[in-house]
């Protein structure tokens, strides 16, 4: 079968996905090396959550193979897939699962982290909402889901080199330049690249997300500080 190359990934998805890659390993060191880096740990957060508003933005308004109508698909997908059956172009119905965990497990642990406190260095912007003991559990939480969530990008690497070593699919080549060599006679590059306005949008709706995250309301709402009245 005659072979051709298409533009499946477009630049914003590429660089949203070595972005999140970036920050999640920051996210990490910073973390365990705690004191004076909390502070830092906690705008990686903030930045984590508004990558993924775009990415969630650009996921209803993006290009062909970044909408999730493209990918996310129902158990018959995953089981023809899952038997072989499956022919297609972008996420295949397995990967797309495993994304859309990572997506949700990230966001979770960002906004706990939002939160949480250690009681030492760090204190998440809104966690003077909740009360002492609910921000401690909180805190679990947050722990427990970052072991989560490291295991997941393990089986994500792990899955990569299976992919490249067994199945002779290079995933992270077009994840860099975005075309691949497809087999599929009826597959054609991503389409709606020429999206200025749709790019604007996410890029403001990621914005106004992080700002939210990061206590932007409560400095907008917060009553004016009392007037100092002079002691003479």
């Amino acid at each position: 079968m005659q072979e051709k190359r298409i533009l499946v990934w477009d630049l914003p998805v590429r660089i949203f996905h070595w972005l999140l890659f970036v920050l999640v390993i920051a996210a990490v060191a910073t973390a365990l090396q705690g004191g004076s880096l909390m502070a830092v740990h906690g705008s990686i957060g903030r930045l984590i959550i508004g990558l993924l508003a775009f990415r969630v933005a650009w996921g209803v308004v993006g290009p062909t193979y970044a909408r999730f109508r493209s990918f996310v698909r129902g158990p018959g997908a995953i089981l023809a897939y899952l038997r072989g059956d499956w022919h297609g172009v972008g996420h295949n119905p397995l990967g797309a699962i495993s994304i859309l965990v990572l997506m949700t497990l990230l966001f979770m642990q960002a906004m706990l982290g939002l939160f949480a406190t250690d009681d030492i260095a760090f204190r998440g912007p809104l966690n003077v909402l909740v009360s002492h003991e609910t921000a401690e559990f909180i805190t679990g939480l947050h722990r427990a889901n970052g072991f989560l969530i490291i295991i997941l990008v393990t089986l994500h690497v792990l899955a990569i080199l299976y992919y490249a070593l067994v199945r002779k699919d290079n995933l992270v080549r077009p994840m860099i330049t975005g075309w691949k060599t497809v087999s599929d006679p009826d597959a054609e590059s991503t389409r709606g690249l020429k999206l200025p306005f749709a790019f604007v949008l996410a890029v403001i709706f990621a914005g106004v997300v992080a700002w939210m995250a990061g206590g932007g309301p409560m400095t907008v709402l917060a009553p004016p500080p009392p007037p100092v009245i002079a002691p003479w």
